[in-house]
C-alpha cells in the first residue's frame, strides 16, 4: 500500500518539482506508515530520488514518451497505481500534471485536489489544505475516495533530503496506438535560461519600462540573480516580450520564492497569478499603485535609476562573497 509519486523530467533530467513532490510523498508515507514508490519516464539518475525518501523507482524507458502526452502518461501511471496497490498518488501542480491528473482520477475513480500547500492535516479523515479563490484564500478539503490524488503547489512544501536506498526497476506499461491519438507536432522552448515554472526568483517588467528596448536591464538583473524573466499581460499584448513570459491569472501562474515586479501597477488578474510567491518586491514610481498593497517590500522610485544601482550592489555583494 505504498504512496506513488509521479516525478517529472525533461531531457532525461529531473525537474526541481520532482524532488519537492518526492519529499511531500515521504511526509505522507510517514503519516500512513508506508513507503514511497516513484514512477519516472526516460529519466537518468533515478537513484537520486532516494535522497528524498523514495525506496522504489519504476523506470519507464520508451522513446514515444520523450514528449509529454497526457493520455499515455495517465494510462501508464494508472497501471502503476494498480500494480503497486497504491492508494495515494502525489503529483506536482504543473501545467502538464493538471492535464493528466484528471485523466488518472477518472480512470481510477479517485478524488483529486490540486494546489495543495501543506502535508495532510489528518489521514482519517484525509484532509489537505489548498489555495482557493485565485490564491486569495485557503480551503481545507476532505478526500473521501479510496484512491486519492494530491497536486502539490510549486515551492509550497520544499525539497527535503531524507536519505534512503532507491531500488530502480524497469517498468513497461501497456500502451497502444490509441494512447497516442493526440501528438505534439513541435515543441519550442527557450534554452539556456531559467524557466518561470522552475525558477526560485522571477524578475518581471511592465509598461513602466516604456518599451522593449529597455529590457536589457531586466535581463541583466535576472542574470545576476539567476532568475527567470517575465512580464505583465499588456507587455506581451504589445509584442514587447514573448507571450510565454506573460504571468498572471490569464498567463502563467508564479509560485517563486522571490517575485520582483518592476513598472507593474498590479491589476487584479496579475496579482491573482503571482500571489503564491513567498516574497514580493515592487518597484514603481506611483506610490498608489495597487501592487504596493500586496507587496512585502516596495520601492517608490524610477526603475531607470533604481535597477542599475541594484544591479551594481548585487554584483559587489557577489564579488565579496565569491
Amino acid at each position: 500500500m505504498s504512496v506513488l509519486v509521479y516525478t517529472e523530467s525533461e531531457n532525461g533530467k529531473f525537474k526541481k518539482n520532482a524532488f519537492e513532490v518526492a519529499s511531500y510523498a515521504k511526509a505522507v508515507a510517514d503519516q500512513l506508515g508506508t513507503s514511497v514508490t516513484a514512477i519516472s519516464f526516460n529519466a537518468s539518475e533515478n537513484e537520486s530520488l532516494g535522497n528524498y525518501g523514495v525506496t522504489k523507482v519504476l523506470n519507464v524507458s520508451n522513446d514515444r514518451l520523450n514528449t509529454f502526452n497526457a493520455k499515455a502518461f495517465a494510462n501508464a501511471i494508472s497501471e502503476a497505481v494498480v500494480q503497486e496497490s497504491a492508494t495515494t498518488i502525489i503529483v506536482s501542480s504543473s501545467t502538464d500534471t493538471k492535464f493528466l491528473a484528471p485523466l488518472v482520477a477518472g480512470k481510477l475513480k479517485a478524488g483529486y485536489v490540486p494546489n495543495v500547500v501543506a502535508a495532510p492535516e489528518s489521514t482519517s479523515p484525509f484532509m489537505v489544505k489548498r489555495t482557493a479563490f485565485s490564491n486569495k484564500g485557503f480551503a481545507h478539503t476532505e478526500i473521501s475516495t479510496d484512491i486519492k490524488i494530491i497536486g502539490v503547489s510549486n515551492n509550497a512544501f520544499g525539497a527535503h533530503e531524507n536519505a534512503a536506498a532507491a531500488a530502480v526497476t524497469d517498468y513497461s506499461p501497456t500502451l497502444s496506438d490509441s494512447d497516442f491519438s493526440t501528438q505534439s507536432v513541435e515543441v519550442d522552448k527557450v534554452v539556456g535560461k531559467a524557466t518561470i515554472a522552475d525558477a526560485d526568483i522571477v524578475v518581471s517588467g511592465g509598461r513602466g519600462l516604456k518599451g522593449p528596448e529597455n529590457w536589457g536591464m531586466i535581463e541583466e538583473l535576472a542574470d545576476v540573480l539567476g532568475a527567470a524573466t517575465a512580464c505583465s499581460k499588456p507587455v506581451s499584448d504589445l509584442g514587447w516580450r514573448p507571450h510565454g513570459e506573460h504571468v498572471g491569472q490569464t498567463g502563467k501562474p508564479v509560485a517563486s520564492n522571490l517575485y520582483i515586479a518592476i513598472g507593474i501597477s498590479g491589476a487584479i488578474q496579475h496579482l491573482a497569478g503571482v500571489s503564491s510567491s513567498k516574497t514580493k518586491v515592487v518597484i514603481n514610481t506611483d506610490p498608489e499603485a495597487p501592487f504596493f498593497k500586496a507587496a512585502d517590500y516596495g520601492i517608490v522610485g524610477d526603475a531607470f535609476e533604481v535597477i542599475p544601482q541594484l544591479i551594481e550592489k548585487l554584483k559587489e555583494f557577489k564579488a565579496q562573497n565569491a
